[in-house]
């Protein structure tokens, strides 16, 4: 049951532009990667129960660092969003090197929360992520975004859709909405059990 970690206690711990600078881990870490314009800040904000703690921009692709949070002794890594194609090559391939150094560093990785618009089919891009977490071994959990934006029937649909597309089962994507809080006590729950269900 959610409710053990108190969300109201985040806080910005620190930014990285480079995961060479990044400290080793002292805590559990919940780390949210997904396209530049999938909602990741937003769902983060809606976990913390936060309007803007995590900045949320109109301009998709604006977080270019890990930024790291931390609430009740857990930190939560939002990283660069990946596919914004109006960026330069430069630095979207700056963004692609960032979250794959992050994800070869020496870390305490207790749950990957790999977000997919609910709307669009998976993009080559989330292929990848999800083959590399798939491949690395990671725990991961895919929540689909943007639920609200769909009538439940069309999201369910969407939920097999792209569950078939990955080769996983439609139970074992979390349907979720930051704007109407769908789905994120569910969250909550398996952010608990990966990181506080350890002993």
């Amino acid at each position: 049951m959610a409710g053990q970690i108190n969300y109201q206690l985040a806080r910005f711990v620190a930014s990285y532009g480079d995961a060479s600078k990044i400290p080793a881990s002292t805590c559990p870490e919940v780390s949210f990667v997904g396209r530049s314009n999938v909602g990741k800040s937003s769902i983060m904000n809606k976990l913390f129960n936060r309007k803007n703690l995590v900045k949320v921009s109109s301009t998709p692709g604006k977080t270019a660092n890990v930024n790291f949070f931390e609430a009740d002794g857990i930190h939560f890594v939002d990283l660069p969003g990946y596919g914004y194609a109006q960026r330069s090559k430069a630095e979207r391939d700056r963004w692609k090197d960032l979250i794959g150094e992050f994800f070869e560093l020496d870390r305490s990785f207790n749950l990957v929360v790999s977000l997919i618009d609910i709307r669009h089919e998976p993009s080559a891009l989330d292929h990848q992520m999800i083959d590399y977490l798939n491949a690395s071994g990671l725990p991961f959990v895919i929540a689909l975004t943007k639920a609200d934006k769909l009538s439940r029937g069309r999201a369910d649909q969407q939920r097999s859709a792209i569950a078939r597309i990955l080769g996983m089962r439609p139970a074992d994507l979390l349907i979720t909405s930051s704007d109407n809080g769908q789905g994120i006590d569910e969250l909550k729950e398996i952010i608990e059990l990966h990181c506080l269900g350890q002993e």
